[in-house]
C-alpha cells in the first residue's frame, strides 16, 4: 500500500524528476571493469524516501533489496544539496496559484516545535520538553493557510527574530507580495521590533495583545495552526532524526508540497470537474 494516494505522488514525482533531470545510463561505460552494479533508479529512491517522511522512520527500516540505505543517503544528501524539494514547492504554488489562487493580501506566520532527539544543525534544547533536543519550524501562510515560506531553527529559537527570514522564504517561493499585506500574529510578537519589521516590509500589522486571551482575539491567524496541524501529520517532521540542515529542509519543502497539492486538488473538485477527479471527499 502507498504512504501517500497517487493522485497526490504522481504530480509531485512529475515535477520531482522535472528538476533533477534524467537518470544517467545504467553502467558507466568509463569504468575500467564494466562490471559496477546497475544505478537504483530516481523513482525507486524517491519513494523510499516518501516512505521515511510519512511514517518517519529510519532510512535502514524502509531499505530494501532493491534500494539500500547507504543509497537513499547518498541521493538525499545530493538533492537536499540542489534545493530540490523548494524547486518542487515553488512549482506547486504556482500551479495553485493558476488554478485557485493565493491569498496574499493576508499572510500568518507562527512557530511550532517539535522533536529531534539526534540533535544536528536545526537542533537546540525545546522549552517544552525538560530541555531535549528540539526543532522549531517557522511558517509563513497565505490566507487560506498554503505554506509559503519555512525556516528551521532550534527549539530555544524564539518566535519573534525568525518573522523576517520566514517572509524573506515566503517572498523567494512566490515572488512579489501584494502592495497591500496584513500580517496576522499571535501575541508571541507583540513587540516594538515586530512592528518596525512590519513598518518597514510595508506590511499591515495584526498582532495580538499579550495579557488577553486568545479566543476573543484570533482573527486571520488560526489557518497557520492548521496548516501546522497537517505538516504534522507527517512522521518525520514530528520526530526529525536528521542531522544535516539541509536534509532537514528538504523534508520540510517536500512535505510542504504534498499539503499544496493535497489543497489544490480539494479545491479543484468543488470548482472543476475531470474524469479522473478522486471521488472521496478527504483525501487519506
Amino acid at each position: 500500500m502507498p504512504a501517500v494516494p497517487s493522485c497526490l505522488l504522481e504530480p509531485i514525482w512529475v515535477e520531482f524528476s522535472a528538476v533533477i533531470g534524467e537518470d544517467p545510463p545504467g553502467f558507466d561505460p568509463t569504468h575500467p571493469l564494466g562490471c559496477h552494479r546497475r544505478r537504483i533508479p530516481s523513482r525507486v529512491v524517491f519513494e523510499h524516501l516518501i516512505d521515511a517522511l510519512v511514517h518517519g522512520s529510519g532510512y535502514e527500516r524502509i531499505a530494501t533489496i532493491g534500494c539500500s540505505d547507504r543509497t537513499i543517503r547518498r541521493r538525499l544528501k545530493q538533492w537536499a544539496k540542489a534545493g530540490v524539494a523548494q524547486q518542487v514547492h515553488a512549482v506547486a504554488l504556482a500551479a495553485y496559484d493558476l488554478i485557485i489562487g493565493l491569498e496574499l493580501e493576508d499572510l500568518s506566520v507562527d512557530g511550532c516545535i517539535t522533536k529531534a532527539p539526534c540533535g544536528g544543525d536545526k537542533a537546540g534544547r525545546s522549552p517544552v520538553d525538560r530541555g531535549k533536543g528540539g526543532l522549531k519550524r517557522s511558517i509563513a501562510t497565505e490566507g487560506a493557510g498554503i505554506p509559503l515560506g519555512i525556516v528551521s531553527a532550534g527549539a530555544n529559537r524564539h518566535d519573534s527574530p525568525l518573522l523576517e527570514p520566514t517572509l524573506a522564504a515566503a517572498k523567494a517561493q512566490v515572488g512579489p507580495l501584494p502592495d497591500r499585506v496584513t500580517g496576522h500574529l499571535d501575541a508571541g510578537y507583540d513587540s516594538g521590533v515586530t512592528r518596525k519589521l512590519l513598518a518597514q516590509l510595508g506590511f499591515e500589522g495584526e498582532i495580538s495583545r499579550k495579557g488577553i486571551p486568545a479566543p476573543i482575539q484570533v482573527g486571520k491567524r488560526w489557518v497557520v495552526e492548521r496548516t501546522h496541524s497537517w505538516m504534522n501529520g507527517y512522521g518525520k517532521l514530528r520526530r526529525c532524526t536528521d542531522k544535516d540542515g539541509d536534509i532537514v529542509d528538504f523534508h520540510l519543502y517536500l512535505a510542504a508540497a504534498f499539503v499544496t497539492i493535497r489543497q489544490l486538488i480539494q479545491r479543484a473538485r468543488k470548482r472543476y470537474r475531470w474524469d479522473t477527479r478522486p471521488t472521496t471527499r478527504r483525501l487519506k
